[in-house]
């Protein structure tokens, strides 16, 4: 017993290592049979076809195949009708000559060859049926209203049974809903009958599918009458008709028409469709609804059909077992039908149908056909189509029940065998056979196939093998240095090598190695990971207009390698050939969008490997249509009631209605808007107005815009009236001091509500007890009232009147009669000072009595008469504050320190300001005075220099001392030492500062100060000097610095470039005409189209800068000033062509400070193009030059000539002269020498600027004509020869030839030199 267990188990093993490598044979390897084709089991024919029985086979060598027919052997070549087909067992009968009928039997095919046999299912041929209707008298059927109904179909049996619908004589098919609807079996049911269901034309329709053919019932009439009419035609149709429900049709409670009874039973075989039905009549018409009664219903295969008549599951199994209940409910109440359902089951299988089973010599294997059913199956085998109970023995085979056991098999065991289960519903049949094969390791699998994965996703690689026995397989990546088991890899059964989540890494060469007991075999495969495509951009969802263009982008990710395909898809479908939708690589384009294009858009990224897709839905939308059918109801004296029928929204819903109407009486042809009503509402409420002629329209709204107009409806004219309101807007005002305007709104046409509308204006003054005064006023909105005193206060009111009445009382309006100016002044005016720029100003307001008019507020004049200082000559300076209102105060801001100020106040109204309070006299205390007006300094030596100045020009007080800071320049630098500090007493106006370092540059700060603190600072800057010997020997007098601007206004610019010649530290410029420093530079002209563009550097600190020009002419001319605070620029327009004007810059500043003037600037202004001919294109003036040009030429050669006569000059001077052949004389423009340093490297003094004169620095050329004497600044002398003038001139050189001139050469002086001497 116990070896038995062992032996059970060991093969249980076996079993399922071989159930899960099941190998398919190689077709060049000797093999059973093995059926490939069959026909079904249950095969219906098409009696009008040939009938073909399938029957495929492979093999090794390739089986032949027999038949049997009803269970005997079928001759196929005894029967002309039958062939059989080549290399094939599939039968062929020809009908053409017999009826199919004639071979409706049982066929089994058979497949043999010397290693076994295989058999087919047992075919059942039957031939599909379509029989006739029997013929029937049918009766026609009257029913009383309210009774239920069946029309019976029992339609003809048919193989396959037919489809059953109930149509008309059109063939459109007959409505069904809760009330009427088709059973099962084909009959027609009413739960109860109403009077729309009679007809003649109940037509019941069989289709049979397999012959494609329809066959119909008689048509069947229904007439459907109360009982009243019953009654009348009972006699008519009492012979030929059958009469129906006598009784009176009441309202009932439900009852069952099908099934019958509480309870009914149904049987379903598993794996088949289960539908249960339920069909109650009763007044009024019953639900039906379905529970089961032992559990739920399987909600994902369950579905009602006919109107929840129908219970359908579908794949029923044994757990759909059980007790279900309907129930049909109406008013009145229920009733209850349950349905006991059993599964049954034709057996199937458990874990497959029996695999083939190759074994070699000497291993064991098993053969298992595990089935089951419902009644549990009986198994049988056989073997080679024999049972095998009738089959050779054999002792290495072993039947228990529904396995078979192969124990150490030998060669020449192979054999077919035959599994069949079998119960009262059914049976299954398969082959699986036993191959004994030694066989060596062979790979399937294709050599060197590459598989290609996306990324992220899982691989598999396939080794395909075959070998017995059964090889092992392993695999290898690239190298072999180690098997490729165990995570990330997955080794399957049958030798496929699984990655579940492929990377990069994991592409490359991959071997696969089948190895049994006989051999070996390899395989080398590739694997490469590509990049997954994804759409990077999805296209969005669009709202587009009818006629405008739409563009989907996709734009799309993908494998380089990868070869893309994008397709687009309209709801899922393909896109409309239509050349307005154009595609492109990346998106869709879809012009002139019509209604038609609304749809949802996919765009589909396909590669061999992978894809991806998105979606947008395009919604088309327009205005919408214009509403229609606009109806006039209920029409009141003043309202009515609009109703309309929307248009189509076209997919954007109605936002709102406009109603307008058009007044035919007063406005013909113009629409005005009435009212809005909501985007839900078809009607509207509309007050209607007397004396009008009304025509009406609506406008919907979208999002788009609004629909055009509906058509208009109807007129409506109204009656006239009285007014209903009186005008608006009343006012009352005067424009003379004596009279008073009424002025008002006046009606509209509308509003008049009637014919001959005028107005009744009435006044009075606002007094007690006076009386009203009234005019009549017609076709105009205004009356004035003359003779009023000034400024009274007076009630107004105006009344609408008509032909049909007047309107209602007027309400009470005010106004008052007509202002004049002022007569009083303010009183009590007083100045209190808050500093030294600002005050506040007081007064008592002036009593409304003497203002004459509606307060408009005051106005403060106030001017600064003079300075308290005594230096500061008088100044007036008038400005005005005005103040809205019934303000008494207002500060005084912007005012000068320590001045003498008047002011006055002025009451005004609206028509004008009243006399000035009396003059008002204060003083502005001191204030912190500005900078000192200038910062020189003079007399630099080693240790030493001298600092002067000049008073502050705004003082703003008394000076009481100045302030004197001052700070070394450490090692050339921005780095500042420490500061000195210096108090200097009032009345000083210049210090000198001993004890100095030498070579070092200073920075020198300055203010001044008055009681009230210090104020603004100028700076300016110096350097003590290295050698005064040195800047004696070139005559150099060292003055004083540029005066400076307040801080931090930069210095004036350099005037010439440097000179390396001088050992200096730096030269300050020297001031030779104790001149106010200019603070103008580079000031210059050009010529533009819109006249002389003047421009210029600024850097002093007046506020008011000028450009003044005049004409330069014999006479006097003025100077023509414009403003350009601010500016560095302008434009002087209006100049004369073909004229010279004198320019210059001026800068004012306070009345006791000259102003600053830049030097004239001589501005030619182009001649205008005249009509004239060109001289210059002239024959004549052509011929002129080149006469004029050859006598320079001749000219030129005597001057050499001459020159090369003249001898040898000593050069010694020259030589001398050139020791610095860059030195600059003083310029003889401002006397004033350049700056220079004596490295190239050094930096010029903080301040100095690029020369503006356009001076460019000469060259250290070798070549340079100056060393030679034939260039340079040389000219001629007096008898004609050459003498070399140099730059470098000694300092008494420059003395004796003071009237040479210092520019540099230029062939103009050349050629004033030739003329001189010839």
């Amino acid at each position: 017993m116990m070896e038995r267990r062992r032996m059970d188990a060991a093969l249980l093993v076996l079993f399922l290592v071989r159930l899960a490598t099941a190998l398919e044979v190689p077709l060049d390897l000797p093999q059973p049979p093995t059926i490939t084709r069959q026909s079904p089991k249950d095969y219906i024919i098409d009696p009008r076809e040939n009938i073909i029985i399938q029957c495929e086979a492979k093999g090794k060598p390739p089986p032949s195949f027999s038949w049997t027919r009803n269970g005997t052997h079928f001759d196929i070549d005894e029967d002309p009708n039958v062939t059989l087909k080549p290399h094939s067992g599939t039968l062929e009968v020809d009908i053409s000559r017999v009826k199919a009928q004639q071979y409706e039997s049982v066929y089994q095919c058979t497949a043999r060859n010397k290693h076994g046999t295989a058999v087919s299912n047992n075919i059942v041929v039957q031939q599909s049926r379509s029989p006739l209707w029997s013929k029937e008298n049918v009766k026609a059927l009257v029913v009383q209203e309210g009774v239920s109904l069946v029309l019976p179909c029992r339609p003809p049996a048919g193989l396959p049974p037919p489809i059953i619908f109930w149509m008309d004589n059109n063939f459109q098919r007959l409505p069904q809903s809760r009330r009427v609807s088709q059973s099962l079996n084909g009959d027609l049911y009413f739960s109860n009958v109403l009077r729309e269901d009679s007809r003649n034309d109940y037509i019941c329709y069989a289709r049979f599918p397999y012959t494609q053919t329809i066959q119909q019932k008689q048509p069947i009439t229904v007439k459907v009458l109360n009982l009243d009419a019953i009654n009348d035609t009972m006699a008519a149709f009492y012979n030929d008709t059958d009469l129906f429900s006598e009784e009176p049709a009441d309202e009932r409670k439900p009852t069952f028409l099908i099934p019958s009874g509480p309870t009914s039973s149904k049987m379903v075989l598993r794996g088949q469709v289960l539908e249960l039905e339920c069909i109650a009549e009763g007044l009024h018409t019953p639900d039906v609804s379905w529970t089961k009664v032992s559990g739920d219903l399987p909600a994902k295969r369950t579905s009602f059909l006919q109107y929840q008549k129908t219970l359908r599951i579908v794949d029923a199994s044994e757990s759909d077992a059980g007790d279900y209940r309907c129930t049909a409910r109406n008013q009145l109440g229920s009733v209850h039908h349950t349905i006991h359902v059993t599964v049954k089951a034709a057996p199937y299988w458990i874990s497959g149908a029996p695999k083939n089973l190759i074994l070699a010599p000497g291993e064991s294997g098993v053969l298992t056909c595990r089935a089951s059913g419902t009644p549990k199956p009986s198994v049988s085998w056989a073997m080679n189509g024999i049972p095998i109970e009738n089959s050779p023995k054999d002792l290495s085979r072993k039947v228990e029940d529904d396995t078979i056991i192969f124990t150490d098999v030998q060669t020449g065991a192979s054999a077919v065998y035959q599994c069949n289960v079998s119960n009262d519903y059914g049976y299954l049949l398969s082959n699986a056979f036993v191959n004994v094969l030694s066989e060596t390791p062979r790979v399937l699998t294709a050599a060197n196939k590459v598989y290609q994965v996306i990324k992220n996703h899982r691989a598999l690689l396939d080794c395909d093998s075959f070998a017995s026995p059964i090889p092992k397989i392993t695999w290898f990546k690239d190298s072999r240095s180690s098997t490729l088991d165990g995570d990330p890899y997955i080794l399957h059964d049958n030798g496929t090598l699984e990655i579940h989540v492929a990377q990069d890494h994991n592409s490359g060469r991959y071997t696969c190695v089948a190895r049994n007991s006989l051999g070996i075999n390899e395989n080398h495969i590739y694997l490469e990971v590509k990049d997954p495509t994804r759409i990077l951009k999805q296209p969005e969802h669009k709202v587009v207009q009818v006629g405008r263009s739409v563009v989907f982008e996709c734009k799309v990710k993908h494998d380089p390698s990868l070869i893309p395909t994008m397709t687009w898809l309209k709801d899922d479908g393909e896109l409309p050939d239509d050349e307005r939708l154009i595609v492109d690589s990346d998106s869709l384009t879809i012009t002139d969008v019509t209604e038609n294009d609304a749809g949802v858009y996919t765009c589909v990224m396909n590669t061999t490997l992978d894809h991806d897709s998105a979606s947008a839905e395009l919604t088309v939308v327009e205005r919408p249509d214009s509403p229609t059918d606009l109806e006039l109801t209920d029409h009141k004296k003043r309202s009515v009631q609009l109703t309309w029928i929307p248009g189509d929204e076209h997919n954007s819903p109605i936002q709102k209605f406009l109603i307008q109407y058009q007044n035919s009486l007063h406005h013909r042809g113009h629409w005005h808007n009435l009212t809005e009503v909501a985007g839900n509402r078809t009607t509207a409420h509309l007050k209607l107005s007397p004396y009008v002629h009304y025509t009406f329209r609506v406008l919907a709204l979208n999002a788009v815009e609004f629909s055009r107009p509906s058509i208009p409806s109807r007129g409506l004219k109204t009656e006239p009236a009285a007014p209903d309101e009186n005008p608006t807007g009343v006012k009352g005002s005067g424009t003379e001091h004596d009279n008073l305007v009424i002025s008002w709104k006046p009606l509209s046409g509308l509003q008049s509500n009637g014919p001959g509308l005028h107005y009744r204006v009435m006044w009075r003054q606002k007094v007690v007890d006076s009386e009203w005064t009234r005019v009549t006023v017609a076709n105009n909105s205004k009356f004035v009232v003359s003779g009023t005193p000034t400024f009274v206060p007076y009630e107004l009111k105006v009344q609408a009147v008509n032909d049909y009445g007047a309107g209602p009382d007027p309400a009470i309006a005010h106004g008052h009669s007509g202002e004049d100016l002022p007569v009083a002044a303010p009183d009590n005016v007083k100045v209190m000072w808050i500093n030294s720029t600002l005050a506040e100003v007081h007064w008592d307001p002036v009593p409304s009595k003497f203002i004459r008019g509606h307060l408009e507020g005051y106005k403060v004049y106030y001017w600064r008469k003079h300075s308290l200082h005594k230096h500061n000559p008088d100044l007036v300076e008038n400005q005005v504050l005005i103040l809205s209102g019934k303000h008494t105060h207002r500060k005084l801001p912007g005012l000068h320190p320590f001045s003498v100020y008047s002011l006055n106040v002025r009451v005004y109204n609206g028509k004008g300001k009243g006399p000035p309070s009396a003059e008002l006299q204060f003083n502005t205390p001191e204030g912190v005075p500005g900078a000192p007006s200038h910062l020189l300094v003079t007399n630099p030596s080693l240790d030493s220099l001298t600092l002067e100045w000049s008073p502050p020009h705004d003082r703003n007080g008394r000076i009481t001392g100045y302030t004197l800071k001052y700070q070394p320049v450490v090692n050339n630098s921005n780095e500042l030492g420490p500061v000195e500090e210096l108090a200097l007493p009032a009345n000083e106006s210049s210090v000198t500062l001993l004890n100095l370092k030498y070579s070092t540059r200073y920075k020198f700060y300055l203010n001044a100060k008055t009681v009230r603190g210090a104020g603004l600072v100028v700076s300016q800057e110096a350097v003590t000097v290295i050698d005064e010997a040195l800047i004696s020997r070139h005559g150099v007098d060292v003055g004083a610095g540029n005066t400076q601007t307040p801080h931090p206004i930069a210095p004036s610019p350099p005037q010439g470039p440097p000179d390396k010649g001088i050992d200096t530290a730096a030269i300050l410029v020297h001031d030779c005409t104790s001149q106010p420093v200019s603070p103008f530079g580079n000031v210059s002209s050009s010529s533009g189209e819109d006249g002389m563009l003047i421009s210029w550097e600024y850097w002093g600190p007046e506020q008011n800068v000028y450009v003044e020009y005049k004409e330069n002419s014999e006479g006097e001319e003025e100077w023509q000033k414009k403003l350009v605070n601010g500016s560095q620029n302008v434009v002087l327009k209006g100049l004369k062509g073909g004229l010279s004007y004198s320019v210059r810059l001026v800068a004012k500043g306070h009345h006791d400070q000259l102003p600053h003037l830049s030097e004239e600037l001589l501005v030619s202004v182009p001649a205008v193009a005249s009509r004239q001919v060109d001289i210059a294109t002239q024959g004549w003036f052509i011929g002129l030059m080149c006469a004029i040009a050859l006598l320079i030429l001749i000219l030129l050669i005597i001057c050499f000539i001459q020159r090369n006569k003249g001898g040898k000059y000593p050069v010694k001077e020259k030589e001398d002269a050139h020791t610095d052949p860059e030195f600059q004389p003083m310029k003889d423009e401002d006397c004033t020498f350049g700056e220079y340093s004596d490295n190239e490297d050094h930096k010029p003094l903080k301040g100095s600027r690029t020369p503006s004169n356009g001076t460019v620095k000469r060259g250290n050329s070798d070549d340079s004509l100056v060393d030679y004497g034939e260039g340079g600044d040389g000219q001629f002398n007096e008898d004609g020869s050459f003498i070399g003038q140099y730059s470098g001139k000694s300092a008494s050189r420059e003395t004796a030839e003071g009237h040479e001139s210092s520019e540099a050469p230029s062939p103009i002086n050349a050629m004033n030199s030739l003329h001189s001497f010839v």
